[in-house]
C-alpha cells in the first residue's frame, strides 16, 4: 500500500512540474507588463523595451523601461517577475543597472535630479537609497538613457547617457567618495561628448525603414564593456521603429576616449525575419564567460512605442571584434552549459515548419473590414497582423497543417492586445493553453498542458516539448488570457521535416557610387523557405544577416554599409529541413 501511495505521489509530481526546457526564442519570454503611458488616450498593451540584464553573482536580472519591477533567473529562460518592496520613485524608463561585488546599482533615465538606488538582495526585491540627488546637469542635458560602468582595474566609476537626434552621446567619471555624484567642483561641466551620428559616412545609421527616411536620426542607449585592455562604447541607432534598429560601438583606450568608430558597424543588427530591430540593449557574460546582447524589437499597432525583448549570443573574435550572431536570431536557440567556440554553436537546426501553411480557427470575429483579421496572419511571420477569436472562452483553436509528417520539437505563441482596457498587470492577467498534435488531423496528443504550470502572463510564450512529437497537424487549444478579446499574431511550429536541405544557391553584389549602398541579387532555388544573406568586412567575419523568403524578390538595395570599408557577402538557403552549405563568398564590386 505504502509503494502505491509513492508511486501515485511521483506521477503527481511528475504531471505538475513543468519540463525543463533546454533552449530558448526570441523574443524573450517573460511577462510583459501592460503600458499605462498611454492611460489618459485609452489605449492598452504589453511592451518592453531598452533591456539590461546584469549577471550578479550568478545570477541574472532583466530591467526594462516602465516595467513596476524588474526580473530574476538563474539559467536565462525562466525569469521571475520582481515586485521592490519600496519603489522609492516614478517607474524607470531606459534604467541603468551594474554589479560590482555584492551589491546592484540602479538609476533611471531623467532630466531632473534623482538617485542612484542599491540592493543586495534583489531577488527578494529589496532595494534602498545609495545617493539622494544627482546634481541636476543643463537643460535637455539628461542623463536620459544612461548607463553606468565601473573599471574594475582601476576602481573608478564613470556614467554614459544620451537620447537624442541632436545630442551625442556624454560621459563623465563619477566619484565614490562623494557617493557616485559627478566628478569635480562643478557638475555643468563635468561630462563631455563621446561622438556623434554621422549618417553621411554610416549607412547604417540613417532612419527609416531599410535606412530609407532622410530624418535625422537618434542615439541612444549607451553601453560600456571592457576586453583586453580596450573600452567598448555601444550605442543604438537609428530609431527604435524601424527594422533597421541596431547596436554599434566605439572603441577606445580610455573610459572617457577619445573614440574611433568600429569600421565593422553594427555590431548587433536583425532587419528581417519575424522579431525584426535589436537596438538599445547591453552586452553581458553568463556564468560560462560566454557574452550575449540584448536589444528591443518593434510591434508598434497599437502605439508607436510597442516593443518586446530580445537576446543574441555575442562575442569577440580573435581580432577583438565585437559582433552578436542574429542568424535566426528568433527561432531556437539552446541555452547556454559551457562555454561555447563558434558563434553557431547555439543555434539548434530546429526549422520553422509552418510558414505561410494553412491554418483553420474554430472561430473569428467579424471586423468592420472584413480581411483585416483572419487565422492565416498567425503564419505569416509579420506581428503586425493577428488573429482575434469570436469569443475569448475555452476551447478555441488555431489548427496548422504543415503539409506533411515532420518531428515537432517547439512552439512559440505570440498574442496581441486587440481592442483590450487592461492597464495594471495583476493577477487575473495571465496565459494558458495546451498544444496538441495529430498525424492525421483525427487521432490527437497533448503535447504540452500549460494548465500545470504556475499561472503567468506569457506574451512571447515559447514552448520546447518534453519530446518531439511525429506530426503532421499542430494544435493551439485556448484555456485563458485577460480582457476580452483573444487575439494572437503568430503561432510559430519549429522542428524538421524528412527530405534535404536545398541547394546552394549564388549571389551578386555591386556597390552604388554611394558607398553606402549595395545592390544584391541572388539566385531563388528548388524546395527552398528562405534565404540568408550574410556579410561583414572580411571573407571570415561574415557576422551580419539579413533573412528573405522564397516568395520575396531576389534583389535588394543594402544601405547598411560604411564609406571606405571593404565588404563581403555570401548566401544560404533554408528549408524545413534544414540549411544548405554556404555559397562562395563574392567581394562588392564597383
Amino acid at each position: 500500500m505504502n509503494r502505491l501511495c509513492l508511486l501515485i505521489s511521483l506521477l503527481l509530481v511528475g504531471l505538475t512540474q513543468s519540463w525543463a526546457q533546454t533552449t530558448y526564442c526570441n523574443p524573450m519570454d517573460i511577462s510583459y507588463r501592460y503600458n499605462f503611458e498611454q492611460l489618459n488616450e485609452r489605449i492598452s498593451y504589453r511592451s518592453g523595451a531598452d533591456p539590461v540584464i546584469i549577471n550578479h553573482k550568478g545570477e541574472y536580472y532583466l530591467f526594462v523601461t516602465i516595467q513596476g519591477g524588474w526580473w530574476h533567473s538563474k539559467d536565462l529562460a525562466n525569469w521571475q517577475y520582481i515586485v521592490p518592496d519600496k519603489w522609492p520613485m516614478e517607474d524607470m524608463c531606459a534604467p541603468a543597472a551594474l554589479s560590482v561585488r555584492d551589491t546592484l546599482y540602479l538609476f533611471q533615465s531623467t532630466f531632473e535630479q534623482r538617485p542612484i538606488f542599491i540592493s543586495t538582495q534583489p531577488e527578494q526585491g529589496k532595494l534602498t537609497f545609495y545617493n539622494r540627488w544627482l546634481p541636476r546637469l543643463p537643460k535637455d542635458i539628461g542623463p536620459w538613457d544612461p548607463a553606468l560602468f565601473h573599471d574594475d582595474d582601476t576602481d573608478k566609476w564613470y556614467m554614459y547617457w544620451g537620447s537624442s537626434n541632436v545630442y551625442p552621446i556624454f560621459g563623465a567619471e563619477l566619484d565614490k567618495s562623494r557617493n557616485l555624484t559627478y566628478a569635480g567642483n562643478n557638475p555643468a561641466q563635468a561630462y563631455k561628448a563621446m561622438f556623434w551620428l554621422d549618417p553621411y559616412q554610416h549607412g547604417w545609421e540613417r532612419f527609416g525603414p531599410n535606412h530609407s527616411d532622410p530624418i535625422k536620426p537618434f542615439v541612444e542607449g549607451a553601453w560600456m564593456t571592457k576586453h583586453n585592455g580596450k573600452y567598448y562604447l555601444q550605442y543604438g541607432a537609428p530609431g527604435t521603429e524601424y527594422n533597421v534598429y541596431g547596436n554599434g560601438t566605439y572603441v577606445g583606450k580610455d573610459p572617457l576616449g577619445p573614440f574611433e568608430y568600429a569600421p565593422y558597424n553594427p555590431i548587433a543588427y536583425k532587419p528581417g525575419g519575424f522579431a525584426t530591430g535589436t537596438g538599445h540593449g547591453n552586452t553581458f557574460q553568463d556564468n560560462f564567460g560566454n557574452y550575449w546582447n540584448t536589444g528591443t524589437t518593434w510591434i508598434g499597432v497599437n502605439w508607436g512605442m510597442e516593443r518586446r525583448i530580445m537576446m543574441h549570443p555575442a562575442g569577440f573574435d580573435k581580432d577583438d571584434q565585437l559582433f552578436a550572431t542574429t542568424r535566426f536570431g528568433d527561432w531556437p536557440h539552446r541555452l547556454p552549459t559551457k562555454k561555447w567556440t563558434d558563434r553557431e554553436d547555439l543555434f539548434t537546426g530546429w526549422m520553422l515548419l509552418n510558414y505561410k501553411k494553412p491554418v483553420v480557427a474554430s472561430s473569428t470575429l467579424t471586423p468592420t473590414a472584413p480581411d483585416s483579421i483572419r487565422a492565416g496572419f498567425v503564419t505569416d511571420e509579420n506581428p503586425r497582423a493577428f488573429w482575434v477569436a469570436a469569443q475569448n472562452r475555452p476551447g478555441e483553436t488555431l489548427t496548422t497543417d504543415l503539409g506533411a509528417l515532420c518531428d515537432v520539437k517547439a512552439v512559440q505563441v505570440d498574442y496581441f492586445d486587440y481592442k483590450l482596457a487592461i492597464f495594471d498587470s495583476d493577477s487575473t492577467v495571465y496565459t494558458q493553453f495546451k498544444i496538441l498534435t495529430s498525424p492525421d488531423n483525427k487521432t490527437w496528443t497533448v503535447a504540452a498542458d500549460l494548465t500545470r504550470e504556475p499561472k503567468r502572463d506569457r506574451a512571447c510564450a515559447y514552448v520546447e516539448l518534453a519530446k518531439p512529437q511525429r506530426a503532421r497537424y499542430v494544435r493551439y487549444e485556448h484555456v485563458y488570457t485577460a480582457g476580452q478579446h483573444l487575439s494572437i499574431n503568430a503561432f510559430r511550429v519549429f522542428g524538421n521535416s524528412t527530405g534535404k536541405a536545398p541547394a546552394v544557391p549564388t549571389m551578386t553584389a555591386k556597390r552604388q557610387k554611394d558607398q553606402r549602398n549595395t545592390n544584391l541579387t541572388w539566385t531563388k532555388v528548388p524546395g527552398a523557405m528562405g534565404y540568408n544573406i550574410r556579410w561583414g568586412i572580411a571573407p571570415d567575419k561574415l557576422y551580419q544577416t539579413y533573412q528573405f523568403w522564397h516568395d520575396q524578390p531576389s534583389q535588394f538595395e543594402l544601405r547598411a554599409l560604411n564609406i571606405g570599408v571593404p565588404y563581403y557577402f555570401a548566401v544560404e538557403s533554408f528549408n524545413e529541413t534544414g540549411v544548405s552549405a554556404l555559397s562562395p563568398v563574392v567581394s562588392a564590386t564597383n
